[in-house]
This record gives structure tokens, C-alpha cells and sequence, in this order.
């Protein structure tokens, strides 16, 4: 079983940054390929990035590319989600996800394939 858990949300003005965390514990983040979502009042979760096992981020929604950068840390067990330049369309819970192993890119932003969810931290970003 694995446990995550975010941190590093609150408040920001637009054009700030913002580092989210994901910790993990129960087992090693090593064998886990992960994600962040976000959701915002009246909307469906969406998909934001990809980090494989490897710690490489991979597929990404178009509008954070070159904005948001994410990473995972297997000796520190952590996920990071460095958000800059930040907009007010960015508002949502943050959660970060997790799955044993690698999806292969077309799998990437459906949520089913995740089998962990942390509990989401809060993002504000006002204009």
C-alpha cells in the first residue's frame, strides 16, 4: 500500500510560483510512475503532467508546458511540481497520483490508470 501526501499549496498573484509536493511512504517511490491532477469548483479532474519511474516528466497538458516542470525524487521518496508564471485559470486541488510501473504516453492522462490518490492541496492564483 501506498500512502501520498501533497503539500506546498496556497495562495498566489499571477505571474507567481508555487512548488507543490507529493510524499510518499509505505513503500519506495522508485517502482512508481506519477501524476498530478487538478480540479477546480464545477469541473472534472484533469490531467496536468507525467513523471515516469525514471523521474522523467512526460505527457503534460498543453497549457502548463513551459510553465510547470515535474519531478520525482526516489531517495527522498517525493514528487515536486514547480509551477511558474502562474495564471488565474490555475485555481484547483492539486493531487498528485500513483501507479506501479510505466504507462506507455496515449495512457498517461486518464485518471483510471492510478491506483493511489493523496487528498489534494489547494492552489489560489489571483489576477
Amino acid at each position: 500500500q501506498v500512502q501520498l501526501v501533497e503539500s506546498g499549496g496556497g495562495w498566489v498573484q499571477a505571474g507567481g510560483s508555487l512548488r507543490l509536493s507529493c510524499a510518499a511512504s509505505g513503500r519506495s517511490l522508485s517502482g512508481l510512475s506519477m501524476a498530478w491532477f487538478r480540479q477546480s469548483p464545477g469541473k472534472e479532474r484533469e490531467f496536468v503532467v507525467h513523471v515516469k519511474t525514471s523521474g522523467r516528466s512526460a505527457a503534460a497538458l498543453n497549457s502548463v508546458k513551459g510553465r510547470f516542470t515535474a519531478s520525482k525524487d526516489n531517495a527522498k521518496n517525493t514528487m515536486y511540481l514547480q509551477m511558474d508564471n502562474l495564471k488565474p485559470e490555475d485555481t484547483a486541488v492539486y493531487y498528485c497520483a500513483a501507479r506501479w510501473n510505466d504507462l506507455v504516453l496515449s495512457a498517461q492522462q486518464f485518471a483510471r490508470h492510478y491506483d493511489y490518490w493523496g487528498q489534494g492541496t489547494q492552489v489560489t492564483v489571483t489576477s
